[in-house]
C-alpha cells in the first residue's frame, strides 16, 4: 500500500483511484462497506482511501478529551489488510479546512488526486463549515467528471454502526460488542516503551504502551490477543493487559501494560498491536504485593481459558 500525504504533488501512477472518503476511525464494518463499494464501482482502478491527519475534530477542538479509536499507524495497518492500494492521508490544516465544497471537489479530488470515482457515507459533509453534503458531491461529480456512490448507513444488532457507539461500548467494558461493530477486535497499537519494571519484579514482565490521544477503554484487566509486528519475535500471542493508572503504585498517567503468555524476549521499541477480547475486572488497590500477585495469577488463568477457544 502506498501512502500519499500531499494532494498537490501526486505521481501519475497514483492517480485514477476509486476511493472511499472519510475519517475511518476504527475502520468499522460501516467503513469496510464503503471501501468495498469503492472497489466494486471501478474494479480495474487502484483501490483508494482518502482520509485526514490529524482528525478534523482534533484540529477544530485541540483541547477536547481524547476520542480516537485508532492512531494513524493502526488505521493504515487495518486498511492495508482490507486490500487498500492507495492511502491518501491528507494533512488537515487551515488551507484544507478553508476550501469551499466546490474548491474541495475541483482542487483535491480532480486536479490534485485525479480520482476516477469516490464513495461516501450518506451523512458525509465536506468543505468549509461542513457546508457540502453527499448530494452536493454527487452533483459536482457529474459536472467535473468523476463518479460518486453514496453508501447507506450500516446497522448492527439494534443500532447504527458508528465510531461513537463503539466508543460507548469500550467505555462500558464491552469489547465484544465493539468488535461486532468493528468487524475485528479493537486494537491499541504502538511501540513498547520503558516502564518501572515492577511487573518483572513481581514475576509478570509487561510490555508497556502509551494510550495518549486515544479514547480510553474502561480501566481494568482484559484478555487480549497480541501481534508483535516486527523483529525476531514477530507473531501472535495470548496474554493479559491492564489498562489504567496503576492505583496500587500511585501512578496517574494512563497506559496499557501487557503480559504475554509463554514469552521470553526483549520488546523495547517494538511495535505491538493489542486486541481487547474480554473485560475481566476493574482496577483495584490491594493490601499488599502478595494479594496483588495472587490476583494476577487468577487473572492470567481466566484469560487463558477465555482465549483458548480463539
Amino acid at each position: 500500500m502506498r501512502i500519499i500525504r500531499d494532494y498537490q504533488f501526486v505521481a501519475k501512477e497514483n492517480r485514477g483511484a476509486s476511493a472511499a472518503i472519510g475519517n475511518f476511525d476504527g475502520v468499522h464494518i460501516g467503513h469496510q462497506a464503503v471501501i468495498a463499494l469503492a472497489q466494486a464501482a471501478a474494479p480495474q482502478a487502484p483501490l483508494g482511501v482518502m482520509t485526514f491527519e490529524p482528525h478534523p475534530r482534533a484540529y477544530f477542538a485541540p483541547d477536547a478529551a481524547p476520542f480516537r479509536l485508532t492512531n494513524a499507524d493502526a488505521r493504515a495497518h487495518r486498511l492495508e489488510k482490507l486490500g487498500v492500494q492507495r492511502l491518501f492521508e491528507l494533512p488537515f490544516n487551515a488551507a484544507l479546512a478553508g476550501l469551499t465544497p466546490r474548491e474541495f471537489a475541483e482542487q483535491v479530488i480532480v486536479r490534485g488526486l485525479g480520482l476516477s470515482h469516490v464513495v461516501i457515507g450518506a451523512n458525509f459533509c465536506f468543505g468549509k463549515g461542513r457546508a457540502g453534503t453527499a448530494k452536493d458531491l454527487e452533483r459536482f461529480g457529474a459536472e467535473l467528471g468523476f463518479g460518486v456512490t453514496i453508501a447507506p448507513l450500516v446497522l448492527a444488532g439494534d443500532g447504527q454502526v458508528s465510531s461513537t457507539n463503539i466508543r460507548n461500548a469500550l467505555s462500558d467494558g464491552r469489547p465484544r460488542d465493539a468488535a461486532d461493530m468493528l468487524g475485528h477486535w479493537h486494537r491499541i497499537e504502538g511501540p513498547v516503551i520503558g516502564g518501572e519494571q515492577r511487573g518483572r519484579e513481581l514475576g509478570f514482565p509487561t510490555a508497556n504502551m502509551s494510550i495518549q490521544g486515544l479514547h480510553p477503554p474502561k480501566f481494568g484487566v482484559y484478555a487480549v490477543l497480541i501481534d508483535v509486528l516486527e523483529g525476531p519475535h514477530k507473531g501472535t500471542y495470548h496474554g493479559a493487559s491492564s489498562v489504567g493508572v496503576r492505583p496500587m503504585f500511585g501512578q496517574n498517567t494512563a497506559n496499557i501494560e501487557t503480559f504475554l503468555f509463554d514469552f521470553s524476549g526483549d520488546l523495547y521499541g517494538t511495535p505491538l498491536s493489542v486486541g481487547l477480547v474480554e473485560y475481566l475486572r476493574p482496577e483495584l488497590k490491594f493490601d499488599g504485593l502478595d494479594a496483588l500477585i495472587a490476583q494476577m495469577d487468577k487473572d492470567c488463568a481466566a484469560c487463558r481459558d477465555i482465549l483458548a477457544d480463539l
